[in-house]
């Protein structure tokens, strides 16, 4: 991996040289394809011909294409032979399928390595035990239509440095093909659990992390049981592809625990645990915190802009550059909508990436606002300011920034934000705004619901079009749920609208379309409205 990290330091002063390559490298195999044909595009453009030719897009331009492509099993947007398909989802949208070519491997294979030599020299001790990457395993309906696919992290990195990283995994890429999402979490909480030599730990979403700390305790008889023994018992049936760890040592650890999650119990289980890598900015924040205080023991790195469609920056040298020598980049100017190369930005610029990948996508628009840093050498640094994913029920136009900025300004005393829900049906058939809030089970919940809608009330009647919708009457007045287990109540809901387990987020702001979920309308029933 250290080859990797020098060349991408090694190039830092070259970034529209390696961008103009990059993108030549792509009309190549792009003109070859028959899609790539069908628009028109052709090998010869500058940067400049390819940015006037060519419109941003965004999934639903591929989604004719990407289905015959599927069917047909041919290579149509680029001439790149296709090695799988990955499903991912957003906010609100159903799943995608993204193609993974050799082309879009090979590209991701260059941050990641880039990522993994810088790790390694920043942490020299995580390099001397195993590595657990999470899964992102599809919902349990859903695994039919994977052909055998393993939604495997490793399988970003080329084949050979796959085969190393494989010979140091904690858990084996076999448990996404248990039968359910539940068996697949059981089966990496128990081979964790036998790992007394676990050195680092990367998860996507920390409260996927916190979820798999909390279920080991939920399941610590069970678990204790199947490492005793080194088989799943009553699991076995739906378990046919998966081995079964055995570990002695972790039985009497989980036995002994009295389910409690914190940084004791863990330390004995995973003594040798240096590193701990997740998202941790904007809605992700607090969630980091909380993992952090799990596994203190263990140094803290981010997640950069990842996506399943690709990759925008990776933390580097305790900063978070453009993958420049990944994907093709421009970025479009949050303000003016103003597109612009990478090497035209400028510090304090707020902007959304365009990107042009291996998949064969083109200047396909993310849903991401990033403020441009101080570059290193001529790279632009960014920092993540969340999605821009907009709801408007009723014309009120409330952002995703709006929705952490309403967060942010919050006098919480304990509690934690899951998201800010905007609902067809809040209450009564009419549209509004909840805030759904975890807090201790001991906590009186009435007066933290009804200061917390007062809070968020206010805070979004700063917003011109909320303020005017609410006087309208188009909108009910904010509400507040806070129950102990809230975070757990809306990644279910999130499972439930076919949203991909490990890529689930905490995200400021979410609109479920219909009538409130049941589990969520008798709590809005009982729940004091802020003041109108």
């Amino acid at each position: 991996m250290e080859p990797g990290r020098r060349r991408f330091a090694r190039h830092v002063d070259e970034l529209e040289s390696v961008q103009r390559a990059r993108l030549a490298r792509w009309l190549s195999a792009a003109a070859r394809s028959p899609e790539g044909q069908r628009r028109g595009v052709r090998a010869d453009w500058s940067w400049e011909e390819f940015a006037r030719q060519q419109p941003v897009t965004t999934y639903a331009d591929y989604a004719t294409a990407l289905s015959a492509q599927r069917q047909q099993r041919q290579a149509l947007l680029i001439d790149s032979p296709v090695m799988r398909y990955q499903p991912t989802s957003g906010s609100t949208s159903a799943v995608k399928w993204i193609p993974y070519t050799r082309l879009f491997l090979d590209e991701l294979d260059q941050v990641i390595t880039a990522w993994v030599g810088d790790l390694y020299r920043q942490f020299p001790n995580q390099g001397h035990g195993t590595h657990y990457w999470s899964l992102s395993w599809i919902p349990t309906a859903l695994r039919g239509q994977t052909a055998g696919d393993i939604n495997d992290d490793m399988k970003m990195l080329s084949w050979g440095k796959r085969l190393l990283a494989y010979l140091t995994q904690a858990a084996p890429q076999e448990i996404a093909l248990a039968e359910t999402s539940e068996d697949s979490l059981f089966a990496t909480a128990a081979w964790l659990a036998a790992d007394r030599s676990l050195g680092f730990m990367s998860v996507w979403s920390p409260t996927f992390g916190i979820g798999l700390l909390e279920q080991m305790g939920a399941w610590r008889a069970e678990l204790a049981e199947v490492l005793q023994r080194g088989d799943w018992g009553a699991r076995a049936p739906r378990m046919t592809s998966v081995p079964c760890p055995r570990a002695p040592h972790a039985a009497r650890l989980l036995a002994g625990w009295d389910g409690v999650p914190n940084g004791r119990f863990f330390q004995a289980l995973w003594p040798e645990l240096a590193v701990l890598s997740a998202w941790d900015t904007a809605a992700a924040a607090p969630w980091a915190r909380r993992l952090q205080g799990l596994l203190p023991h263990a140094a803290f790195q981010g997640k950069g802009l990842w996506a399943t469609e690709g990759v925008v920056t990776f933390p580097f040298e305790g900063r978070y550059p453009l993958a420049y020598l990944s994907h093709v980049y421009e970025f479009e100017d949050a303000h003016d909508g103003r597109v612009l190369a990478p090497w035209q930005l400028r510090t304090g610029q707020e902007v959304i990436p365009l990107l042009t990948t291996g998949s064969g996508f083109a200047r396909y628009r993310m849903s991401d606002v990033l403020r441009v840093e101080a570059p290193l050498g001529q790279v632009p640094c960014f920092t993540f300011l969340g999605r821009n994913d907009g709801v408007d029920l009723v014309g009120e136009k409330t952002s995703a920034q709006t929705a952490q900025a309403v967060q942010d300004g919050l006098m919480l005393d304990g509690a934690l934000p899951v998201t800010l829900l905007a609902l067809d049906e809040a209450r009564h058939g009419q549209p509004g705004y909840v805030l759904l809030v975890e807090c201790d089970a001991t906590r009186p919940r009435l007066a933290l619901e009804h200061d917390l809608a007062r809070q968020v009330e206010q805070a979004l009647q700063a917003n011109f079009h909320y303020k005017l919708a609410r006087e309208l009457g188009q909108l009910q007045p904010a509400a507040c749920v806070a129950l102990p287990h809230m975070r757990a109540i809306y990644l279910e809901q999130c499972r439930e609208r076919g949203m991909i387990e490990g890529n689930i987020k905490i995200e400021p702001l979410r609109h479920w379309t219909g009538p409130a979920p049941a589990v969520l309308r008798d709590a809005l029933d009982g729940c004091v409205l802020s003041a109108a």
